[in-house]
């Protein structure tokens, strides 16, 4: 009885929130454009949830090799591929708030429940499995930046540490998390701790370039500039500063490179596109809208607050992380992977992650001269024993181009501007930022997948069923065990980006066939040149998820890809007829 009448009080709420919302509304558009922008300020709300979600590892990771592979060549890509998935979410969010419906629902009724259920079920996955680097990411943020003396003397020690971290970040998780399911004040309070954290990243990743910018040399802001043009031919040849380098190899090898830089250009490229937008952000934007009463009227104030709360947030956070990573890191062998390798140092003084993939990248190159044919006719030892001696005998061209393209990750980053920016500069405001990255995170996916389970189940998005469903991506804490691999596990963000990609368009293509029906927006549907405008912006949109998906699923599953992308038609076809007929909701 207590819990019934709690939840009746916290609906009462909700609905005096949103009614002082709308007036406030009314009242700001009779003064003028500024009164109205000032209440979209103040308003501002679901836009700054998705800059939570999206600034994750994922963006960090995706930032960081754009940076090293591209330079600043790339810093375009992210803003675009926000700029596309604002206007995919702005679809989403006028579908919502026009027809006061429940998405979930409304695609399974008029579009089609293989696509309904095929999101749900996406998201669902999607925030259990993006929770894993997020917990790995900021435990090791604060056993490496912030409290170094916590990461143990061995390795029981260690794993102890990584799981006693995880489980305090756990726990401030969900308490902040819950806080959503306290009426009007537990959102504004929930709602002001996420714009906070949003802010710390952003200035924390913000100051760094500002430290960088006044140090003697400087940063070139002329070449940042252009690097917000877009370049396309990245997709096929490596970025220019990269082909000094490979002239300096011997003719024979050199498309062995190009090929190489091209491979990890495609594949950070799509897991960038992929971690701007994700399949869980286009879950909780309409819920999270009608979680605070939102109709039609507050349409403007939706697209502004994803203008501002998400798209600006996001370029100045990622677009300062390319900027560092690419003036420490593109076109620059790893620190002591040369040395090591020649014998000028001891390899143990350079960590052990760095070194592998130097091996691992020089073992391919080895391969590519002797052939498979020639290797599968010796012993595993003879083979071991002979690429071995040839990466000792490569060509120091070749050494340097290996040495280059090892993959570094934030804490490397943070290493790297100790010089310049003060050892406790960089490590202290780079630890700040990567922690509020993945403690974020974390509460928004635990937010998402309490609105995923309750409508999967076909309840509110209140009381226990939301709590319970929160509390899932929880198993995250369990990274340490999962995820091995100190700093390398860091990469595990971007194939797990990709897997992300495969499943946006799910989304994408519900609610754009949404934005096309007359029986769902009935007189709220666009019509003339707003609806040729939001046609064409949502086409290319959906353009670009279809084919980051259709590429992640070759490149990574190959023909077992294209089988799992038959097969989904095919049951989305299916569902089309087996759809029982659709009332008009207008």
């Amino acid at each position: 009885m207590e819990r019934r009448e709690e939840s009746q009080g916290n609906s009462g709420m909700l609905a005096r929130a949103a009614e002082n919302d709308r007036m406030l509304l009314r009242g700001a558009k009779e003064k003028g454009r500024v009164a109205t922008v000032g209440a979209f300020i103040r308003l501002s709300g679901p836009g700054w949830l998705q800059s939570a979600i999206t600034l994750g590892g994922g963006s960090l990771a995706g930032s960081l090799y754009l940076g090293i592979l591209g330079g600043f060549s790339m810093l375009w890509l992210q803003p675009l591929a926000m700029i596309l998935g604002i206007v995919m979410l702005s679809a989403i969010g006028y579908v919502t708030l026009s027809t006061g419906q429940r998405p979930f629902r409304t695609i399974n009724e008029h579009v089609n429940p293989v696509l309904g259920w095929g999101w749900a079920i996406a998201a669902l996955m999607a925030n259990v499995v993006w929770a894993l680097p997020q917990f790995s990411l900021a435990t090791a943020a604060i056993r490496q930046n912030l409290l170094p003396g916590l990461a143990g003397s061995d390795a029981a020690s260690a794993l102890w540490s990584k799981l006693g971290i995880g489980i305090v970040i756990c726990i401030i998780c969900i308490t902040i998390t819950w806080c959503y399911d306290r009426g009007s004040r537990g959102i504004k309070v929930f709602e002001i701790i996420l714009k906070a954290m949003v802010a710390i990243v952003v200035l924390s990743f913000f100051g760094v370039v500002v430290k960088m910018s006044l140090v003697d040399k400087g940063l070139n802001f002329g070449q940042i500039i252009r690097g917000f043009i877009p370049d396309l031919s990245l997709l096929s040849s490596p970025a220019k500063t990269f082909m000094q380098y490979i002239s300096a190899v011997e003719p024979g090898f050199q498309q062995f490179w190009t090929d190489k830089i091209v491979g990890q250009q495609r594949d950070v490229m799509i897991s960038a596109t992929a971690t701007s937008v994700g399949i869980n952000m286009t879950f909780l934007l309409p819920y999270s809208m009608l979680k605070k009463g939102w109709d039609k009227e507050f349409r403007n104030l939706a697209i502004f607050d994803l203008a501002t709360g998400l798209l600006i947030p996001f370029v100045l956070a990622t677009s300062c992380v390319v900027v560092a990573s690419a003036t420490q890191f593109h076109v620059q062998p790893a620190t002591g992977i040369l040395e090591a390798a020649t014998g000028k140092i001891d390899a143990a003084e350079v960590p052990r992650g760095l070194l592998n993939q130097y091996y691992k990248i020089a073992a391919a190159r080895v391969k590519y001269e002797v052939g498979d044919s020639i290797l599968a006719q010796i012993s595993p030892e003879e083979r071991d024993k002979l690429i071995r001696e040839k990466i000792d005998n490569l060509p120091d061209a070749d050494k340097r181009m290996a040495a280059m393209l090892v993959k570094r990750d934030a804490f490397n980053l943070a290493q790297s501007l100790a010089p310049l920016t003060s050892e406790t500069f960089s490590h202290y405001i780079f630890g700040i930022g990567v922690v509020g990255m993945g403690v974020s995170t974390i509460i928004i996916l635990m937010t998402i997948n309490g609105f995923v389970v309750c409508e999967m189940l076909g309840v509110e998005s209140k009381g226990f069923v939301y709590r319970l469903g929160t509390v899932i991506p929880a198993l995250g804490v369990l990274a340490p065990l999962i995820w091995t691999g100190g700093k390398a596990q860091f990469w595990l963000a971007v194939p797990t980006s990709v897997f992300g990609m495969t499943l946006l368009p799910i989304a994408y293509i519900a609610f754009f066939l949404l934005m096309n029906q007359k029986r769902v927006l009935g007189d709220n549907i666009p019509i003339g040149g707003k609806r040729l405008i939001w046609n064409v912006l949502m086409t290319a949109a959906l353009g670009l998820a279809g084919l980051g998906s259709l590429w992640s699923l070759w490149s990574k599953l190959k023909y077992v890809g294209l089988v799992v992308f038959a097969g989904f038609t095919l049951l989305v076809v299916v569902g089309h007829f087996l759809r029982p007929p659709a009332k008009q909701t207008n």
